[in-house]
């Protein structure tokens, strides 16, 4: 298979098996496991892990629905293809532009979190020199060649996992008091600072609203899989692993953390979970070592999202919901067009937090606080209506949901308590009213273009 076929045109299928591999396992790793998570532990102490294992497990049943559909129809446009086949060419256009939307924001989030670093560092050159530097380096890799996304994507991956790898084997000796540099072992941090769940079974489920975001990325294996050379055979691979990984990435990490510090330590959030955490054990340097994981993390969502924002744009261009302009391809078969569009949106993010700080972008923002929710309901009613399709049309699957309907159901039911909870807690209620604002503005707008394509296409009939 050489090429994947999009309607008139075709992506470049030369994505290696490690490369994707690696993109698969890096997309479920950001900054927010590195630092971010601190947060998450001071809503609901070491109970967060029940939330972390709770938001695993939904994700885990969610990437095996879309795996379900992406196993038998690979396509860039992933949940959005399947969203316009299952539910409609509406849902289709909106999930997609979306999805599109939330990840052209987060680049620039990711561009400045990097650039805050260099600057540290390197205090000679503004913050924003550095943004703009590192969102063209990763623009023209994106550009050449989608292998060039692949390698730094597969670099990048690795100095994510090693880092969690050697810091789970640092805090396995420290809690079995082997570790030399500090005086500590044991778990009792679980436990002696206002017991287990110090905050109450309530926080638990808050902390599943702070944690599910930290898993929004794990879907790039249905996008980058169709740009490789067996995409079947790499979406089953890693749908069948993500629950492992959930389990060694998170659960495992988070869980040395609360074993070995209070969780309501100032520290943990001033510094950084895994910085505070390497600070306690005496690991010299910890602020550097750190702060080189973070930047290739941040680096590696850029990267992503680039590319992830472009496929789907180039996907809405072959399903006419985008200007057909963007499925324009280079000779190496890269969405032209759709990268340059994807990191323009970026740049403009970029030039509204410097040039408006704390305004307008913080604004843009949070109208992307329910888009991973609404994505992962979209991707569970879809697989159940392509589901019922399938089963009426006496087809066999090879890889396939368990317990259908039930557990589909069940996601279903969860997700919508979840976005329900949201809508009428005040701690997110704005940046749910907002993300819903924009979804239905979204979705008038697909109305709009299906019934101006329908006319033409019904126009072209009659002539």
């Amino acid at each position: 298979m050489g090429n994947i076929s999009q309607g008139s045109s075709t992506l470049s299928a030369s994505l290696s098996n490690r490369q994707v591999t690696m993109i698969t396992i890096g997309g479920m790793i950001g900054a927010g496991l590195f630092i971010g998570s601190a947060s998450a532990i001071q809503v609901a102490g070491p109970a967060i892990l029940i939330s972390y294992a709770l938001t695993g497990i939904l994700v885990f049943l969610v990437m095996r629905m879309l795996g379900e559909m992406a196993v038998l129809q690979p396509d860039s446009g992933s949940f959005s293809t399947y969203a316009a086949s299952a539910i409609g060419p509406w849902a289709g256009f909106s999930i997609g532009w979306l999805y599109w939307w939330f990840w052209v924001l987060i680049i620039p989030v990711e561009a400045i979190a990097g650039a805050n670093i260099l600057h540290h560092y390197f205090p000679s050159l503004p913050s924003w020199a550095y943004a703009v530097g590192i969102m063209l380096v990763l623009t023209i890799s994106n550009l050449l060649n989608v292998k060039n996304f692949g390698e730094f994507e597969y670099w990048f991956a690795l100095i994510k996992v090693v880092a969690i790898i050697a810091f789970i084997a640092i805090g396995l000796a420290a809690v079995f008091g082997f570790w030399p540099l500090a005086k500590v072992g044991g778990v009792s941090h679980l436990y002696a600072h206002g017991g287990f769940m110090p905050n109450g079974i309530g926080a638990v489920f808050s902390g599943i609203l702070v944690t599910i975001f930290s898993f929004f990325g794990s879907e790039v294996v249905s996008i980058a899989a169709a740009e490789s050379k067996n995409p079947q055979q790499q979406i089953r691979k890693a749908t069948n692993l993500v629950i492992y990984r959930i389990a060694l990435f998170y659960i495992l990490s988070i869980f040395l953390v609360v074993a070995l510090v209070d969780w309501s330590a100032p520290g943990l959030t001033e510094m950084g979970t895994f910085q505070y955490v390497l600070h306690v054990l005496n690991v010299p340097e910890t602020r550097l070592i750190i702060d080189f994981v973070v930047f290739i993390a941040v680096c590696s969502c850029m990267n992503t999202g680039i590319y992830i924002a472009s496929r789907m744009l180039f996907s809405l261009g072959v399903r006419q919901d985008a200007p057909r302009m963007v499925m324009k391809l280079t000779p190496n078969g890269v969405p032209r067009v759709a990268v340059l569009a994807s990191s323009a949106a970026g740049f403009v993010g970029c030039y509204a937090n410097y040039a408006f700080p704390g305004q307008v972008f913080s604004f843009l923002l949070s109208s992307t606080g329910a888009i991973a929710l609404m994505v992962y309901l979209v991707i569970a009613i879809s697989q159940l209506k392509m589901r019922y399709r399938i089963q009426q049309n006496g087809m066999v699957l090879e890889f396939k949901m368990w317990l259908f309907p039930w557990l589909t159901w069940a996601v279903i039911a969860v997700i919508s308590t979840v976005l329900g909870y949201m809508f009428f807690s005040p701690e997110y209620r704005y940046e749910t009213y907002f993300s819903i604002s924009i979804t239905i503005l979204v979705v008038l707008l697909s109305k709009i273009v299906t019934r101006k394509r329908n006319r033409e296409e019904l126009f072209l009939k009659v002539m």
